[in-house]
């Protein structure tokens, strides 16, 4: 009896879901583990993005990245500009705006370049019988007051000193002739420097719009004539080119406020840069031609790479002065005109310049004025 009681307690332990000998509950096997599912993080998972969050487990779509600066464009950004470019994206300065106001008699001549502008130029503009000279050493009858108001905008001038004794600021003179006979060229006449330059500068305030040049025959000191220049106001609207640069355009000097323009016979100076050396940065055609026929566009003198160029238009007679009675003949209108397009024939632009004597006779403002006015391809 007792062995089949214990026959069936080993067998109570044996079968599934007995109470084990400490009391505990054994059910089916241990107990099972609970196993979680991993909390879900949500947020930039890319580790190239400003916000990655290196916690998240799952993106939620919120990743942001640096953005690349883009290239500049640059350009007249503008739009009320003639060359606005809607592309681009920093403005370079370069806007230009329609012209209602003319620039030198013209509208058209504003965003024109100074050396494609012709000037109508006067030789020895000072050297008139207005300015009590006369003939022989004489190149016109009135001064520069009626040249100005007929449109000359360029003029020749020679300066001297009056005596070759006294070479002081105050003997400074505009006259002609050769300094090298031993007496001064201004016993033929002369001409105050400081009247005609306050006269100049007087007009040039009144005419804002107008781009003036001048070209000195110089044989006195330079800081003796910038002295000069200075008296009467007009250094300070003197333009300062550099070389081998492009010429700014006449709005350009005009909005600058250097609408004044000088070169002289004379090498360049460090000291003076606003005094341009003639012949080396513009050239010149022959003067003091013998007849019409003989006048054409070759170079005489000068630098003939350089832009800015003079179409000297007179003639000379048999004594070698300027000849009064064949100006009408070198100043007719059609005649320089035909000059100018045969210089654009050689070199590919309009003269910078015709310069006459005797400008009453013909009318070299209207030939400047149709020779600005032709189409050519460089325009």
């Amino acid at each position: 009896m007792r062995a089949q009681s214990l026959f069936m307690v080993i067998l109570l332990m044996l079968a599934p879901g007995c109470i084990n000998l400490e009391g505990n509950d054994v059910g089916d096997g241990m107990a099972e583990e609970q196993i979680s599912e991993p909390e879900i993080v949500e947020g930039c998972t890319d580790s190239n993005a400003t916000n990655y969050d290196q916690n998240a487990t799952q993106d939620d779509g919120t990743c942001e990245y640096e953005e690349e600066e883009p290239e500049p464009i640059f350009g007249c950004t503008d739009s009320d500009a003639e060359n606005y470019d809607s592309n681009a994206t920093d403005d370079d300065g370069t806007c230009k705006y329609l012209e209602t106001i003319p620039c030198n008699g013209l509208v058209i001549l504003c965003h024109r370049t100074y050396d494609d502008v012709t000037f109508p130029e006067t030789h020895n503009a000072f050297s008139t019988h207005e300015d009590n000279i006369y003939y022989p050493a004489s190149n016109h009858r009135t001064g520069f007051q009626a040249q100005w108001n007929a449109g000359i905008r360029a003029f020749m001038l020679d300066t001297h000193y009056l005596t070759t004794a006294d070479q002081s600021v105050n003997q400074v003179r505009f006259c002609h002739g050769d300094s090298d006979r031993g007496f001064s060229p201004c016993t033929y006449g002369q001409v105050d420097p400081i009247a005609w330059l306050s006269k100049l500068e007087s007009e040039m305030q009144s005419e804002e719009r107008d781009v003036v040049t001048l070209l000195i025959e110089n044989h006195v000191d330079a800081d003796h004539l910038k002295e000069i220049f200075d008296d009467v106001g007009l250094s300070e609207i003197m333009y300062t080119h550099t070389m081998n640069q492009d010429w700014p355009t006449l709005i350009d000097l005009i909005n600058m406020d250097k609408r004044l323009v000088v070169f002289w016979e004379q090498s360049t100076d460090s000291n003076h840069p606003y005094f341009h050396d003639f012949l080396t940065y513009s050239w010149t055609t022959n003067y003091a031609d013998d007849d019409t026929s003989s006048m054409d566009c070759s170079p005489l003198r000068g630098d003939s790479n350089q832009p800015v160029f003079h179409m000297n238009n007179w003639l000379k007679n048999q004594a070698g002065l300027s000849d009064p009675t064949r100006a009408s003949e070198a100043n007719d209108v059609d005649f320089m005109i035909e000059r100018a397009l045969e210089c654009v024939d050689d070199h590919g632009k309009r003269p910078t310049f015709i310069a006459v004597d005797w400008w009453e006779e013909g009318d070299v403002v209207e030939a400047a004025e149709r020779v600005n006015l032709l189409e050519l391809d460089s325009d």
